[in-house]
């Protein structure tokens, strides 16, 4: 491969982008030119030539040097925080603090700094360094300087040092159910599980059986569909949302909206209801667009419906709360419905929110866009009333959501934010041991740069919104706050390469948010991980990710497959569970069926049998291990290991509670003895993907009502519950 050129390198350097990185097996691999002029580009540097780079270079060290402040600065509770100032060599530099609250802070001590000025259109510019007292509050405060008649500001946000549980878990464990929302389907509900099943589940879960969150699927809003074309179906995936920030109304339970009380056509509203749940019981998937097609017509009527004075004011304040991202929303819905899902194919004054077109298209249909609005308020109650009902019924942390790496590149949040996000790249992970084509997710990433000079203010109002009703929040690959995997449009996963973020400023804000929530932040930190980005996340309080089937024991030494991890040398900080949505439930596992099904699917890279082998020595060795510490009978292997699966899945979980870590997860598929993943990873329509509902053993599908009587759900929730009891002394 030809040498990359010298500027090519520095500006890379400059702007976060690897110019090489190891891949998974080891190999050192130089970034091809094509992929870091394509990533620069997507940064707005311009760099296909040694006239553009050397340009470049010069433009970002003057923009350094013209900038008084830095963009943000983050610091930690405790510690000593030095920034840089910048004002004409040899005037003096006032600087000081205004805390969040409104309070002014002194303090700010100036320390050495001996570089030497800056040349800047013949106005010489000096640095001076200063450290901020070890003293300050948590919060987003700011940063004034002045010098001379000329006065500027910035932001400081000052992050937890330690998040950690919070005090109620300090010295004891908890467990949990984790399950994908829509699946669980009851006997009220619209063909899709919802928040009052949601609410319900939590109700059950923790008074019969001691249950401490659940962790749901990301409820993240979806494009709309089911009313004009050209609309496409509603995505499945609950990991390609529209919008992160805001929910997807197909959750919402209509009768549970107060003004439903009111409504003249209630008849109605239940005979849309009683359709949906017939056509729902002669289908083996979840039909969102049906379901969605009957609830919005329902939820139109209830829109229509006059509210009390009181219900206005919770309205407004709710508006007023949100701001223009939920105008923002709320007008790319309404122009979605019009125009279709993709803001790229609209007419060039829609394209951006601040498009000459927007303003007219809002005035002339403000009851339309005040309809997707009011829906999202609808959802913060019915989000906030689950989380109310959970932590009422002995819930510690109650409801745990789970956020999603990023959005649809034609979505809401890609409309409304395209100026902080890269539109000429998309995120990805490169290849490694299962995917050895990488992966392209489609997703378009941050921009660290315009995070940075935007004071995190859209990625603060993220976190704080997900947040807002839980009492966790599972991060899904939040490597990503460390480095994203930047792929070129219309180049192959291959052909990526790494983009660095500044995770003190991104993991801080997560901590801060987390606090003031009093929640718990575990990040999905599974795959090709830096060592010590593990590291970093556990001095900072934030709980990884353990699947049993991942965990083992890489020092084993044994020949072929390697031997479980045993229990006691788990990671204490993490969230730990038998299996995950990637996966199939315990029982399918164990009988290879993740096996048949990527063979079926033609996703297999070696013959199926050698692969059923391998997935048998893998089963084999957790027996083995089950068998060693006495929770499988010891000798051979029992015949009915085989026939029985709930025996096994009894005894992994049991396991489990042999481990140090502190959050342990239980699958309702897994409580309930279902088989089918919910999502078959390199397929979209080949598999049912997220579209699977809840089922029995035997396939039938499940009521939430059924499982609230189920015998095998009782048996394995208890067993967890008695794992992590201490016993009396």
């Amino acid at each position: 491969m030809t040498e990359l050129a010298p500027s090519l390198v520095e500006l890379a350097r400059r702007f976060g982008v690897a110019t090489s990185y190891q891949d998974w097996s080891g190999r050192h691999v130089v970034v091809a030119e094509s992929t870091l002029v394509a990533v620069l580009g997507a940064l707005g540097v311009r760099a296909s030539s040694e006239q553009d780079r050397n340009a470049a270079l010069i433009a970002d060290l003057r923009a350094h040097w013209a900038r008084p402040l830095p963009p943000t600065i983050v610091g930690r509770a405790g510690g000593q925080t030095r920034f840089w100032v910048h004002v004409t060599h040899g005037d003096p530099a006032e600087v000081w603090l205004q805390l969040e609250d409104g309070t002014e802070r002194g303090g700010v001590e100036q320390v050495d700094n001996f570089t030497p000025p800056f040349d800047l259109d013949g106005r010489w510019v000096g640095e001076a360094s200063f450290v901020l007292p070890t003293d300050l509050p948590l919060g987003y405060h700011r940063v004034h300087l002045r010098s001379g008649d000329y006065q500027s500001s910035t932001a400081l946000i000052v992050t937890p040092d330690w998040l950690g549980l919070p005090e109620k878990l300090a010295t004891r464990r908890a467990w949990g159910l984790a399950t994908q929302l829509y699946s669980v389907r009851s006997q009220h509900s619209w063909g899709v599980g919802d928040l009052v099943d949601l609410a319900d589940l939590a109700l059950w879960s923790a008074t019969a059986h001691g249950a401490d969150y659940v962790l749901v699927n990301p409820l993240h809003a979806a494009a709309p569909s089911g009313s004009q074309e050209p609309l496409k179906p509603m995505e499945p995936s609950p990991y390609l949302p529209t919008s992160r920030r805001f929910a997807n109304p197909l959750y919402l339970r209509v009768e549970a909206i107060p003004e439903f009380a009111e409504l003249p056509k209630r008849g109605r509203v239940r005979q849309l209801r009683d359709e949906v749940q017939h056509r729902a019981a002669h289908r083996d998937s979840i039909d969102r667009d049906s379901a969605w097609a009957a609830k919005r017509a329902a939820l139109k009527m209830i829109h229509r419906q006059p509210r009390s004075a009181g219900r206005e004011l919770a309205y407004a304040a709710y508006r007023a709360r949100e701001g223009h991202a939920l105008d923002d929303f709320a007008t790319w819905c309404a122009l979605a419905e019009k125009h279709g899902a993709n803001w790229r194919r609209w007419p060039k004054s829609l394209r951006h929110p601040y498009a000459p077109g927007v303003a007219e298209f809002v005035a002339k249909n403000a009851n339309a866009v005040d309809f997707h609005r009011w829906m999202q308020w609808q959802l913060d109650e019915q989000l906030a009333a689950a989380q109310s009902q959970a932590t009422r019924a002995g819930m510690t942390l109650g409801i745990m959501h789970d956020l999603a790496v990023g959005v649809h590149p034609n979505g809401a949040d890609a409309w409304a934010l395209q100026d902080v996000l890269a539109l000429g790249v998309t995120a990805g992970a490169p290849p490694d041991e299962f995917n050895q084509l990488g992966q392209d997710w489609s997703q378009p990433p941050w921009r660290p740069d315009r995070l940075n000079e935007l004071e995190y203010r859209p990625f603060r109002a993220l976190i704080r919104a997900v947040l807002r009703h839980s009492g966790g929040v599972r991060i899904d690959h939040i490597i990503g706050l460390f480095r994203l995997w930047w792929i070129p449009s219309g180049a192959p996963p291959t052909e990526g390469t790494y983009v660095r973020y500044d995770h003190e400023a991104m993991i801080g804000i997560v901590a801060l948010e987390a606090h003031r929530a009093g929640a718990v932040v575990v990040g999905e930190d599974l795959g090709t991980v830096e060592p010590w980005v593990r590291d970093y996340l556990l001095l900072r309080g934030l709980l990884g990710t353990s699947i049993l089937w991942f965990e083992q024991d890489r020092d084993s030494g044994s020949a072929g497959a390697m031997a479980p991890l045993p229990a006691e040398r788990w990671r204490e900080y993490c969230l730990s569970s038998v299996t995950t949505h990637d996966l199939p439930p315990t029982a399918g596992y164990l009988a290879g069926e993740h096996v048949r099904l990527r063979e079926s699917l033609g996703l297999l890279a070696r013959p199926v049998e050698d692969e059923l082998r391998s997935a048998a020595a893998e089963r084999e060795g957790w027996l083995a291990e089950l068998r060693r510490v006495g929770l499988l009978d010891d000798g051979p292997e029992d015949p009915r290991d085989a026939e029985d699966p709930e025996r096994v899945i009894l005894a992994l979980h049991r396991y489990l509670g042999r481990t140090p870590s502190r959050l342990l997860g239980v699958a309702l598929t897994d409580a309930v003895g279902d088989r089918r993943t919910q999502n078959q990873p390199g397929t979209t329509d080949e598999y049912p993907n997220w579209r699977v509902p809840l089922a029995g053993p035997d396939g039938q599908p499940m009521f939430l009502e059924d499982v609230f009587t189920d015998p095998r759900a009782a048996t394995l929730l208890d067993a967890v519950r008695a794992a992590i009891t201490p016993e009396p002394a």
